[in-house]
């Protein structure tokens, strides 16, 4: 294989575990694997959802092992959310760093009184980086699109908080 053929594949290989990156993440949180998310996150990551901002692993460990807590009504041990991850565009920005953006649809599976399980839409900006030869999450935010928010720091209506 040429020079040029081998940095075409290499950059597909890196695109796609980067993109495992955000399925990975759904599937700790939806499983409350909370103590999983050092394989996603750097040590330093810093996180902006629905919930807050957390910066560090420990914080991010932390605060989403207490969102889980508070939304584990019925102690089933399970969370009562589905994080579907779609439209993942990644562009590798240097040899170890990265940027990305996705689609979130988040679905309660919990009861409530509306029987809709759409809970909201959501797009990740993200921000990448190769450390110590694995791809990690270094800084994400979620930025609610629907349903529409009167503020940032606002709930979504008639909703509850997701992360």
């Amino acid at each position: 294989m040429n020079t040029e053929m081998n940095s075409e594949i290499k950059a597909l290989l890196d695109r796609e575990a980067i993109r495992d990156l955000r399925i990975l993440y759904a599937q700790h949180l939806d499983s409350n694997n909370i103590a999983a998310l050092d394989q996603v996150f750097s040590i330093d990551a810093v996180v902006e959802v629905t919930v807050g901002k957390m910066e560090g692993i420990a914080a991010i460990q932390a605060g989403l092992s207490d969102a889980f807590k508070l939304f584990d009504r019925d102690h089933r041990g399970r969370y009562p959310f589905v994080h579907a991850i779609t439209n993942h565009w990644v562009k590798l920005t240097g040899p170890d760093t990265a940027q990305g953006r996705c689609y979130l649809i988040d679905f309660e599976t919990a009861s409530k009184p509306d029987p809709n399980p759409l809970l909201l839409l959501g797009l990740y900006a993200d921000e990448y980086r190769r450390i110590d030869g694995q791809w990690r999450i270094t800084s994400t935010h979620l930025e609610v699109v629907w349903p529409e928010r009167n503020d940032a720091s606002a709930q979504p209506a008639n909703q509850t908080r997701e992360v």
